[in-house]
């Protein structure tokens, strides 16, 4: 009877545990979780299962993984918010797989994405054809976020951060000098302390940081 109720005990406080602990970690949806946390939930799941099935090992000794893993992804989120080479090593960066009604075969096969997947991943947006799209964005998610041609137009994140986003420039056809100098008729002259800045409506946009 013992042996019972210290089974019904040790799953019923796991379970409490566990769910305090995610609710620590944050919330977020399950298309938009990063590979560490992904790696987090998984080897959570694992200590707790070994914690049920030997329920003759001390409690404490599923506790501290646990609390370790904890630890591990609220710093790895903190590093994310304040640094975004960070962000961009843990999440990915979104891929542009369409641009003008034109698939750009390099990022298919840079991200393993088939043909069957982005046709599918359309139809799920309402999308009849390719040569409607502006512009389709694979996001680190794996969801495709598509801007057709008759749509408001796409906007530019030009700055996150302070880091200067150089892909985006490229596409515009234009460069860090132009940047900057655009920053500078705002009376701008370090990017770095610019929070976030998009190009949208062929003029900037921008938002600096809080002081």
């Amino acid at each position: 009877m013992e042996e019972y109720f210290t089974i019904i005990f040790r799953t019923c406080f796991l379970y409490v545990f566990i769910l305090i602990v995610f609710r620590m970690m944050g919330k977020r949806e399950l298309g938009e979780l990063s590979v560490i946390d992904l790696v987090v939930f998984i080897l959570i799941a694992e200590v707790a299962a070994f914690a049920l099935d030997d329920y003759e090992s001390s409690l404490f000794n599923a506790i501290l993984p646990i609390i370790v893993l904890l630890i591990i992804q609220i710093l790895s989120a903190l590093l994310s918010l304040k640094f975004k080479k960070v962000r961009d090593l843990v999440d990915g960066d979104p891929a542009l797989l369409v641009r003008d009604g034109v698939i750009i075969e390099s990022e298919m096969r840079k991200h393993r994405y088939n043909l069957d997947d982005l046709c599918q991943q359309l139809r799920e947006n309402g999308v009849a054809s390719v040569t409607d799209i502006a512009y389709a964005y694979l996001e680190p998610s794996g969801n495709l976020s598509v801007y057709k041609k008759d749509e408001k137009s796409f906007a530019y994140p030009l700055i996150i951060d302070g880091d200067i986003q150089e892909k985006h420039l490229k596409v515009l056809h234009k460069d860090v000098d132009w940047l900057k100098a655009e920053l500078t008729k705002n009376n701008i002259t370090d990017s770095s302390t610019v929070f976030f800045c998009i190009w949208e409506d062929n003029r900037l946009h921008i938002q600096l940081k809080e002081s």
